[in-house]
């Protein structure tokens, strides 16, 4: 060992002086003209023969790190940290520097790398392991993911064959609706067709309503349904809720009250409905329809709602001219009521019939206002027509115009009414042999009042008349006006002629 070298070891051993730098300052040419730089490899050659004493691991070691370091000069300027003050060996900030000068040997004498090698092994096993600590990571991360998602595809699957839930549910409605359905019919009206040649043609079905079975007797059984439904048929037939038919029969109608009432056989019927008080009705209780809305294909449909109004009167049209002869006394409900529902049953939560369903307001913009009849009025009204085929009401034996109708100057000046008197009902005609003919009315005579109530237009007096305050027979007080004069009289009822 020669002077220098000797010197070497003493001085890393003792000084703080890196010993690479004191190698390099050692083994640097004294030449003032400039080497040219190239990539240290660490104990190999520049030609990739390892150096004499170095051992193979040594060497393979280098190799790699002189591949780490040759890929870090390569990076992108604006990736590399920017390098501080150079000194040789070492880069500002401690980076790995760009090149290094190559001094022939990076040995330290003994066969081992340079410390600086050793660095770079930590490196490059620190590295290798935190790739294959990733991989492991994304390995079981993924595994437990695929088990996840078989979790979720057997969940999914379980959840596809859930077993469906039979429920046994009975409520009130439900309990009404079972005591009453079967007892609630189609009614099929069936009217002759007329050929091109105006030759009569087979019977066909021209409508159809609905009807309950109010009563079941000596082998027959009996149906209310509004006269609307019945109306120029030819031919009548039920349909029960179980699909079997029936030809029906036709007992009688009133036209003024909307209601019929037909006779069946027996041998279908299973069940009979009961009527309730429709006086005890309250707003805001349940109210259930039962019919068929748009023919048999949807019969015994159910629809619910609430008592919506009592006594209501609304204005009908009973012989389709046009004008408003008639105000039935209706209950207003918002349970829906289509076409076919007339004449089906409107119950209230005991299943009772508080109502036969007879019609709607169907306009734009309004929802929900049904009325039927109360079962109060149908009930003594049925009772007639079942025995009698009509219905005795009391009758002046008049018909009548309303003076609202009359223009103004024939009200002066034909009529004479004074200038306070723009109502009544006019009598146009007088019937000969009759109550009023008997009383002494006469044409262009204007009633005003009729047993103490006051008499606006002729549906007020029908209303009066067809009340449950008078009778056939009764002597009734009648006021009116002849040539501008006040008069009364007395009539004692007689019964109507006919149903109308």
């Amino acid at each position: 060992m020669d002077e220098k070298e000797k010197d070497l070891n003493e001085y890393n051993e003792n000084e703080s002086t890196p010993k690479r730098e004191v190698e390099e300052t050692l083994h640097t040419p004294e030449s003032s003209q400039p080497v040219q730089e190239s990539p240290i490899v660490e104990g190999v050659t520049p030609e990739g023969e390892k150096f004499a004493g170095a051992t193979e691991e040594a060497a393979e070691a280098s190799s790699t790190n002189a591949f780490f370091e040759e890929a870090s000069n390569k990076e992108p300027e604006a990736t590399r940290p920017a390098p501080g003050p150079r000194r040789t060996g070492v880069t500002g900030g401690g980076a790995i520097p760009p090149n290094r000068v190559n001094n022939g040997g990076s040995g330290n004498g003994n066969g081992e790398p340079p410390k600086r090698g050793k660095h770079f092994i930590g490196y490059f096993l620190t590295a290798l392991i935190g790739v294959i600590i990733g991989g492991l990571i994304i390995f079981f991360v993924a595994w437990d993911s695929g088990d996840n998602a078989d979790t979720t595809t057997n969940t999914n699957n379980k959840a596809s064959k859930v077993e469906k839930v039979s429920v046994n549910t009975t409520s009130d409605v439900t309990k009404a609706v079972n005591k009453v359905q079967d007892a609630v019919v189609s009614v099929l009206n069936y009217q002759s067709s007329s050929s091109l040649d105006g030759s009569t043609g087979s019977e066909q079905e021209a409508s159809s309503g609905s009807g309950v079975i109010y009563k079941k007797a000596n082998g027959k059984a009996y149906i209310v349904t509004n006269n609307h439904v019945v109306a120029d048929a030819n031919k009548l037939e039920v349909t029960f809720s179980n699909g079997k038919k029936s030809e029906a029969k036709l007992l009688g109608t009133d036209e003024w009250n909307d209601l019929a009432v037909l006779e069946i056989d027996d041998k279908n019927v299973s069940t009979v409905a009961t009527f309730g008080d429709s006086d005890a009705l309250k707003l805001g209780e349940p109210a259930i329809a039962i019919g068929s809305p748009l023919g048999t294909e949807f019969s015994g449909s159910v629809t619910q709602g609430i008592i919506s109004g009592l006594n209501r009167a609304v204005p009908v049209d009973t012989n389709g001219d046009g004008t408003e002869d008639w105000e039935a006394d209706v209950i207003q409900t918002d349970a829906a009521i289509n076409p076919g529902n007339s004449g089906g049953a409107l119950i209230n939560i005991e299943g009772q019939v508080i109502g036969i369903n007879s019609m709607k307001i169907s306009m734009e913009n309004v929802e929900g206002i049904s009325f039927a009849i109360p079962s109060n009025t149908v009930e003594p009204i049925i009772e007639q027509l079942e025995t009698k085929g009509e219905v005795e009401r009391p009758s002046l034996g008049v018909s009548l115009r309303d003076v609202d109708t009359i223009p103004e100057t024939q009200q002066k000046n034909i009529l004479k009414l004074p200038d306070s008197v723009d109502y009544g009902a006019m009598v146009q005609q007088v019937v000969s042999g009759s109550a009023a003919a008997k009383a002494g009315l006469k044409q262009y005579d204007v009633i005003v009042e009729l047993n103490g109530e006051k008499v606006t237009n002729s549906m007020t007096l029908r209303k009066i008349l067809y009340g449950n305050d008078v009778k056939i027979g009764d002597k009734v007080k009648v006021k009116y006006y002849r040539d501008g004069k006040e008069k009364t009289t007395d009539i004692k009822l007689e019964a109507a002629k006919t149903t109308t």
